[in-house]
Order: C-alpha cells, then structure tokens, then sequence
C-alpha cells in the first residue's frame, strides 16, 4: 500500500506572525522578524538579539489553566495545531480518532520550566520543586497536549533530531498514512529554546552571528560576510491527509507530500561534513522516494543557516545532486528574516514550500550583498520572484549529523 499524501491545513508561531497569512506576506516583502532580547535582561550576553515570539498570549485561545501547565514550546505547537486545523476545515466528529495522530518536533523540549525549576531547587529545595517539571519539560509533552486537547487516540510522537526533527515529524507522518495506519496526520515542530541558558550554550559553542549593531541584518546565508545564525523560536505545523480523504470532505489541498530522504553524516556532533555527504544523500534519497529527477525541481527551500560551514557544505550538497541544474533551480533561505527555529525550522520550511507552490512566488533570502563563490547557487537576493514551482524540495540538518529533505508537489 503506497497511498497519495497530502497538506489541507497549515498552523505557526513564529518571530514574524502568528499565522500563515501574515507570515507569507511578509516573508515575500523581504521584512526581518530578528530583533533585541526582550524575555530576560541579554545584557551580560556576548549576543544581545534573537527571533523572539512578540505578545504571544495563549490564554487568549486556550484556558489560561492549561497555559499555565504547558512550557512555551508545548503553547506554541498546541495554537499552532488549533490553527492549521481550522485552516483545513476538519470535523473531528466525522472521523475516526483512531486513525487521526500527530507527530512533533523538538530538539529541547520544555527548556523554559527546566531552567526555572532548576532555580527554584537551588533557593528552596527539593520540596518546592513543581509537580509539573516532568510533564511540562518532556519533548512528548507538545504531541501529548494536542492529542488530548483533540481527541485524536492514533499516534502521538516525539522526534528529537536537534534541527531536523521537524522534517522528520513529517516524514514519519507521510510514512503512517501512506502505509494505511493512519488518515489524518498534525505534523511539524515546535522549539522554546531562547531562554538564558540556551543563549549562553549557542554563544559558548560560538555559533551565533554577533553582529549587536544590526540585528535585522545579522542572518546572511550564502553571503561571503556570514558569521553564524540568528536563534529563533516559534512552531510550524501541517495536517496532512490521504488525497482521497481530502478530496471526499472537499478539503482545500495545498500540495501533495511525494516523498521524503534521511541520513547521517556520521561524522562531527555539530559540524557539517565538509562536502556535504549525508546532505546529499538525503536530498537524493528524497527525489528517489518522491519518483523524480533533480531537472524536476524549481526550488529548494535550503536549511541555510548563515554559518560559515554548514551555507557552504549545502551549497556542495545541492550541486553533487543537482549537476548542471544547480544553475537553474532557485534557493532561499527564510531563516534570513525569522531566525534558526531549530527542531520547528522543518514545519515551517513545509509551510513556506506549500506557499510557493500555490502562489507561484519564491521568497527572498535578505541580507545578501556580498557573492560567495563557494556558494554559487540562485538565492533569489532580497527580492521576492515570481516563478511557477511544480516541485519543491525542502532540507534541514541538525547537530549530531542529521539529515533530512522533504519533497513536496502542486496537485
């Protein structure tokens, strides 16, 4: 059984809008979402500045008593997965919650209460630690809540592999209903990593662009000038349905999710291989999956981070597949206006390539000023650009030597 996939639903959190809609606008006018740190004083920090979520108020869509027992990361995936619901029209009570799961990302998990807790333990001790630190730091704590939130008794998932774990969800979720298991799939991620300890690890491992002066250019993937990425937090989540599923509800389809490629590099904890091995492996394995050449795609949503190696590795990843058609294809990186969502970057680079599939249009990678000759692709510079994509391809890389490309195609 290899049954057609496909998005009717689309639901995000991120530092540039709170929906899709206002996200997609604002990604195509080129607009940066990075700014100074506002959650807590960034003073003493080396880096100051972050995609921050701005006046996010669950409460305002869920009870505030619920709020109250989620971390940031598990509120940003629930609202997120409210709305790409609503987004698809579904009504749960004409489907069956058995077959109807969701699969979500993290590579921190619930970063916020740790830290918190752990501050609480240290002042007052073990007494007065919450009763809810496990529930609300697990990674499973964010598929758990929609479940239960939803009703939905078909699978509820975790996948933690740091910044693909996303791609992952998805890819997963691709293979269950395409397998029969299920019909009705949420998946994407969901990350809350922008707290003091999470800033101090990221500048400790040097990773980050420190440019203070010039937040909203700070984020340069491809550019000869790069230094590292933005953090970013938020969530990005796809309902994803068998295509006759959809089509018997009337569902409104995005894109079909033709096919999906993993691999490791097996080779650094946080470094790329240098030419991109596993990348390309990935890549190859998902227009194999997909049943496509790579002269079929137009665009590649790239992981493009703005860091030194990793814009360069996937630069040589993109050219061993791609050949001679490395010229052709266009890349962008919309981590350029929002920042590294890292294990949500997957669900929201999903979103994007739904967007460009429907609307004919590739958004901008900002900041772009300077040529790199070792990343020598079509990186549609500042300006959004007006191109009918048939087929899309989306990466995403991750600490530990992850790897994982998702194909996607107009319907």
């Amino acid at each position: 059984m290899n049954r057609r996939v496909v998005i009717t639903g689309l639901g995000t959190v991120n530092p540039l809008a709170q929906n899709p809609v206002e996200l997609w606008s604002r990604l195509r006018e080129g607009v940066s979402g990075i700014g100074a740190i506002t959650q807590f004083d960034a003073s003493a920090f080396k880096v100051r500045f972050a995609g921050e979520v701005r006046e996010f108020r669950p409460e305002t869509r869920i009870d505030a008593k619920l709020a109250k027992r989620l971390d940031r990361f598990s509120q940003f995936a629930l609202i997120s997965a409210l709305d790409a619901v609503t987004d698809s029209g579904l009504n749960w009570d004409a489907e069956d919650p058995q077959r109807c799961g969701v699969i979500i990302g993290s590579g921190t998990g619930g970063m916020t209460v740790f830290e918190d807790e752990c501050v609480r333990y240290q002042q007052a001790g073990p007494s007065r630690v919450s009763p809810f630190l496990i529930p609300k730091l697990m990674s499973n704590a964010a598929p758990a809540a929609i479940s239960i939130f939803l009703g939905l008794q078909g699978p509820a998932l975790c996948v933690a592999t740091a910044c693909a774990s996303a791609a992952d969800a998805i890819a997963t979720a691709l293979d269950s209903i395409r397998l029969g298991r299920t019909d009705v799939m949420l998946a994407g991620g969901s990350e809350a990593a922008l707290t003091p300890l999470g800033m101090a690890g990221f500048c400790s491992a040097k990773a980050l662009s420190e440019r203070n002066d010039n937040p909203q250019g700070a984020c340069r993937p491809f550019d000869r000038d790069r230094d590292g990425f933005v953090l970013g937090e938020g969530a990005g989540i796809v309902v994803m349905e068998e295509l006759e599923h959809a089509r018997r509800r009337g569902a409104t389809i995005y894109c079909e999710v033709l096919g999906a490629g993993q691999s490791a590099d097996a080779h650094h904890i946080t470094a790329p291989h240098p030419e991109g091995r596993g990348a390309s492996q990935a890549i190859q394995q998902a227009l194999s999956d997909a049943r496509l050449n790579a002269e079929d795609i137009q665009y590649v949503n790239t992981h493009a981070t703005g860091t030194p190696l990793g814009d360069e590795a996937e630069t040589k990843a993109i050219k061993r597949v791609f050949g001679h058609h490395s010229g052709r294809c266009v890349v962008s990186s919309t981590k350029s206006m929002i920042g590294h969502l890292c294990g949500a970057s997957g669900g929201v680079a999903a979103i994007v390539c739904a967007l460009t599939i429907r609307d004919g249009v590739v958004h901008p990678t900002i900041n772009y000023e300077n040529p790199d000759p070792a990343c020598d692709l079509d990186c549609v510079p500042n300006r959004a650009r007006d191109l009918r994509v048939r087929y899309a391809l989306a990466t995403s890389f991750g600490f530990g030597g992850h790897n994982s490309c998702l194909a996607f195609g107009a319907i």
